[in-house]
């Protein structure tokens, strides 16, 4: 399954926003088959928070672990955010080649 975040805004702030988003698409992620993977897509979005990604990729990386990618991004605001959840939830996130 692949979650096109521009589709939640091109600014992506606040924790309660990312909590609104993660539950709003919770329902989606029923349909994803035990093998599936999640590819999480950036292009689109301007500006992504630590704590909107909080909210809503780490739950998403407690559920899924390995079968999460995130797909690569050159936005500064993505690559920081990304770095600063690896580095205080002391996980790794899979880049897709």
């Amino acid at each position: 399954m692949k979650i096109e975040l521009k589709k939640f805004g091109v600014t992506l702030t606040s924790r309660q926003l990312g909590k609104e988003a993660s539950a709003a698409f919770k329902p989606s992620l029923t349909q994803i088959g035990k093998e599936e993977i999640v590819e999480i897509i950036f292009d689109g979005v301007n500006t992504f928070s630590p704590s909107w990604a909080d909210e809503f990729l780490t739950p998403l990386q407690k559920e899924y672990g390995n079968r999460l990618f995130l797909e690569p991004s050159t936005n500064p605001s993505v690559l920081a955010t990304i770095q600063l959840l690896e580095d205080i939830g002391q996980i790794k996130y899979q880049i897709t080649q």
